[in-house]
């Protein structure tokens, strides 16, 4: 597992910003796993400024999104599709057609499920997954307890999630309860994980993720068995870790080392 620690937040976002950009220059149909919440915002927009001012093209790449609520239509304005289409498709080239999410309002979530595992498969796996953590140390939506053999699947939302989503919806009772999420074994079957988190609100989950046991309690910690994870923190986000001075001598200010 690879730390990258990295003064502030905006630091951070661009240094997985150059990650993103370098992968596609390199490997211009990548598939790349995708993620939503407010750590990801800021790292879509300097994606997007990049498309527009350097021709970073995501033309032929492909993306699968980690989740997505159950009951909520594509065109619901709290669902991920909309999410994904305000803060990144809609300002760069990537074809819609190559840009997937499970499908929240699907008749059948269960088989929904299953086909969006099928469909990663078929589209050889994800190069590069993107990652945020929950400050309960989830994955996706894949909650503590989640089996860090699961595959694509439905879950229910623990109650720390739901108020943390909350402030996307109107009430608490109308923050959904459930959602459709790529699997722990999903994730770590992707050839190369990059993980963003910054504040100190997530320091706690970092800390366990990192340094802790790897435990279904902390289902972020199974990416220690992950060949190629990069984590990007802040130094707010990486406050509560005990081996810093080893992550910043072997990676100073982010830099990757000459080993990498």
């Amino acid at each position: 597992m690879k730390v990258l620690i990295l003064p502030d937040a905006q630091a951070a976002i661009q240094r997985a910003a150059d990650i993103i950009a370098r992968t596609v220059i390199a490997k211009p149909d990548a598939v790349l796993g995708l993620a939503t919440g407010g750590t990801m915002l800021p790292l879509y927009k300097a994606l997007a400024q990049r498309h527009r001012d350097e021709g970073l093209s995501f033309a032929k790449t492909t993306s699968f999104n980690l989740d997505e609520y159950i009951g909520l239509a594509p065109d619901h304005p709290c669902s991920y599709h909309h999410y994904m289409q305000e803060a990144f498709f809609a300002h760069v080239d990537i074809d819609p057609a190559r840009a997937h999410l499970p499908k929240g309002d699907a008749p059948d979530p269960q088989a929904a499920s299953l086909d969006y595992e099928a469909l990663i498969e078929a589209a050889g796996g994800i190069d590069l997954q993107l990652l945020g953590i929950g400050q309960n140390g989830h994955i996706g939506f894949n909650e503590p307890t989640a089996s860090l053999g699961s595959r694509t699947r439905i879950k229910t939302l623990t109650d720390s999630t739901r108020r943390a989503n909350q402030r996307y919806f109107a009430s608490f009772e109308e923050t959904p309860r459930y959602a459709i999420t790529t699997g722990v074994a999903t994730i770590l079957s992707s050839r190369k994980c990059l993980l963003v988190a910054t504040g100190e609100d997530k320091a706690e989950a970092v800390a366990n993720m990192v340094e802790g046991p790897v435990s279904a309690a902390c289902p972020a910690s199974a990416l220690q068995f992950h060949a190629r994870a990069t984590i990007i923190l802040d130094e707010a986000a990486a406050s509560a870790l005990k081996l810093t001075d080893y992550y910043e001598n072997v990676h100073p200010q982010g830099q990757d080392s000459i080993f990498d």
